[in-house]
């Protein structure tokens, strides 16, 4: 897929109905022949737009005004440049707790979770944080995540969580003001209720941080997952991480993981985790596929807006 083709369908499939401001932004791109022959020079991994628009953005550059963003982008590209080289996206979005929950909660109690491409930690939380399913409200306080369930009845307990770690090449410290300043670049620019949860989840990680081992889904993941106490289920699970694991890695990774003890959750996009005679998407927006051992349960929203379970 050519660069140029990549922002068009970032544009179609993730920003639309989502993000006006980089629908709009991403679909400029597209066209923009100056940034694109810039954006060709790096690493195909360092061209997305998600990457592209939150280090202009954690620049302190113009993400609304497709005109002032180009004007920006030229005259600092060089900065631009570094900083994609060295950053990869991480999207650290708590809300995907949201579409964990039902399976999560299902499991044997209580669980040892384990995040491949853990970030900060975030979503290592789904005990302590409160949700609201339609009218249906789980636990309190915040952040309190919402989400629209089709399909089943949504979830009506917590899971229990004794031990909780993150396996990550970069991992985030939500104590550290410049890891967040990254995660707040991260969120799109109309998502106040993103920041703010951002925010609320990561008082909740710094009150009580979990272990964060920098490393490598295959070669490191072993070792991590021997540190779960014995008498609690083992979950190694992931959402939109393996699209930027070079595929031989990511096909290693998946063979790993079916011979681990415990349970392995997926939520990611069926072009990345392919599943065999999927239902149709609810619209054409990005979806994820949630799945358990890998048999797949459910289409899921990329922030964890929505869970439409299959049959």
């Amino acid at each position: 897929m050519t660069t140029a083709a990549s922002y068009v369908r970032f544009a179609d499939r993730e920003a639309h109905g989502v993000s006006p401001a980089y629908e709009r932004l991403a679909l400029a791109v597209s066209r923009d022949d100056e940034l694109l022959a810039l954006l060709d020079e790096l690493p195909p991994a360092k061209r997305q737009p998600n990457l592209l628009f939150a280090v202009v953005r954690l620049l302190g550059g113009p993400v609304e005004d497709p005109a002032a963003f180009h004007a920006y982008a030229l005259a600092n590209w060089l900065a631009i440049a570094a900083e994609l080289r060295t950053r990869a996206t991480q999207t650290n979005e708590p809300g995907r707790c949201a579409v964990l929950l039902p399976v999560l909660a299902a499991l044997p109690q209580p669980l040892a979770l384990l995040e491949v491409g853990a970030s900060a930690g975030l979503c290592l939380y789904p005990d302590r944080y409160a949700y609201r399913y339609g009218d249906h409200l789980l636990g309190a306080g915040e952040p309190a995540l919402d989400c629209t369930v089709v399909g089943t009845a949504p979830p009506d307990r917590r899971p229990e969580v004794v031990w909780r770690a993150g396996l990550d090449l970069n991992p985030l410290d939500v104590t550290d003001p410049a890891d967040v300043a990254w995660l707040d670049a991260l969120i799109w620019p109309e998502h106040t209720h993103r920041r703010e949860r951002l925010r609320a989840a990561a008082s909740v990680a710094a009150a009580d941080p979990p272990l964060l081992v920098r490393g490598d889904l295959v070669d490191d993941l072993p070792a991590l997952a021997a540190l779960a106490p014995p008498g609690a289920t083992l979950v190694v699970f992931h959402t939109s991480v393996l699209y930027q694991v070079p595929a031989p890695r990511r096909d290693a990774f998946v063979d790993l993981v079916r011979t681990m003890p415990g349970h392995w959750v997926a939520n990611e996009d069926p072009d990345v985790l392919p599943h065999a005679a999927l239902p149709q998407q609810p619209d054409g927006a990005l979806h994820n596929v949630l799945a358990l051992d890998g048999a797949p349960l459910a289409w899921t929203r990329g922030h964890g807006q929505a869970i439409t379970w299959f049959g």
